[in-house]
């Protein structure tokens, strides 16, 4: 399958594309309501980062507790369950009145409940798409994620601006919503694609067996720790340019947008192979120039190049799915996603702490230097693995 023709022309996969584009897009225009509301607040560039990444620290209960239910339950209901929940969390932040610690409070409730949307949804997807079609589907939705992140963030930055945060987040309740609506209306009643009832111990034992093979320890880490730290630079736009962060974060997601259609559409597989370690280098090395505080122009060419190495998930992906029994494909883009989320917001937590002992412009510079680290360790480690194993090892693990 290798035409966007194909795709939407596949059932089912219209109405997933347009449920998860309406609450991405509500997403961006919630979470940069509520980075400028708590911001605005407090006047702490910690809480307002921890505030727009809150809900990914929960990600990390739910991978450790509910995550066995990404393949046990029925996928049209547990999505539009957690879309319905996203509405009413979100009108409720609305509230005039509403604590900045009761503000705190619903968002970790919300993302505990969105610990199982990755999973469920990939799954779907997965399931869906024929093999050869996942890599395409999914870089079609992240394309999808650039430009509504990018509407979102510029309507979410005029709403603010001329209005208040307060109203950008009921048009984000808005949209999660009729992101459900389409859902319910859209998917068909499928069975879960795995059996037995979802638990903590089930879900401690597939983590574990996932985790055992070291292909696959070795991509999950990739997926994580890279990103994630980069992410922690982006957390920092609202106290690095307070009324210009919108327009960050658009130019992000634009080079985000660039990345996942090179990727997934223009690179042949054999290269597409090859340019997994350069796109995680290029994530993170334009932030270095924050450590010069370069104004609005500079700033903003430097986020969008960086955020065309977001493509590189694509390439890790497309491994993790070639070295996972079909069973637990759910799970594992589950684990990947709530992993890549918690680390997010681990990352946003330690660039909001260290620009508020410093300044944005150092957090910034510090978490990129982390992500290079990282990214140079992880292709050492697989290295020695290689010439220490080599391809009977290899085998081994992928068996």
């Amino acid at each position: 399958m290798r035409s966007y023709q194909q795709l939407f022309r596949t059932p089912e996969f219209t109405p997933l594309f347009l449920a998860s584009a309406l609450q991405t897009a509500a997403s961006t225009v919630g979470g940069l309501a509520i980075g400028t509301l708590v911001y605005a607040a407090t006047e702490s560039p910690l809480l307002a980062a921890v505030s727009m990444f809150c809900p990914q620290l929960a990600q990390v209960v739910g991978a450790t507790t509910l995550l066995s239910a990404s393949d046990r339950l029925a996928p049209r209901a547990a999505l539009t369950g957690i879309a319905l929940s996203y509405a009413v969390g979100t009108a409720a932040m609305a509230t005039p009145g509403t604590s900045i610690w009761a503000l705190f409070a619903l968002i970790l409730l919300l993302g505990l409940v969105a610990s199982l949307g990755g999973g469920v949804r990939w799954g779907l997807l997965n399931e869906i798409l024929t093999k050869d079609g996942y890599l395409l589907g999914r870089s079609v939705f992240n394309m999808m994620s650039g430009i509504m992140q990018i509407t979102g963030y510029a309507a979410g930055g005029v709403l603010v601006a001329v209005l208040s945060p307060r109203p950008a987040l009921l048009l984000a309740a808005g949209l999660y919503a009729v992101a459900a609506l389409c859902l319910r209306l859209g998917l068909t009643p499928r069975v879960p694609r795995a059996s037995g009832r979802p638990s903590v111990s089930a879900t401690w034992r597939t983590n574990a067996l996932l985790w055992s093979s070291r292909p696959r320890r070795h991509l999950f880490l990739a997926l994580w720790i890279p990103n994630g730290l980069v992410v922690g630079c982006e957390s920092l736009y609202v106290s690095y340019a307070p009324e210009a962060a919108g327009t960050l974060f658009a130019c992000a997601a634009f080079g985000m947008f660039v990345g996942d259609i090179t990727v997934g559409r223009f690179l042949p597989q054999a290269l597409r192979a090859r340019l997994g370690v350069p796109l995680l280098l290029l994530l993170a090395t334009p932030y270095l120039l924050f450590f010069l505080r370069p104004g609005l122009p500079v700033a903003a060419v430097a986020v969008a190049v960086a955020s065309v190495g977001f493509g590189a998930s694509l390439v890790q992906q497309e491994r993790l799915m070639a070295v996972t029994p079909d069973e637990l494909s759910g799970h594992a883009l589950g684990l990947h996603s709530a992993g890549m989320l918690t680390m997010q917001g681990v990352s946003a937590s330690l660039a909001g702490a260290m620009a508020q002992l410093t300044s944005p412009a150092t957090g910034m510079t510090v978490m990129a230097v982390a992500s290079i680290a990282v990214t140079l360790a992880l292709v050492a480690a697989r290295r020695r693995h290689a010439e220490v194993g080599g391809p009977v090892a290899v085998a081994v693990d992928r068996g």
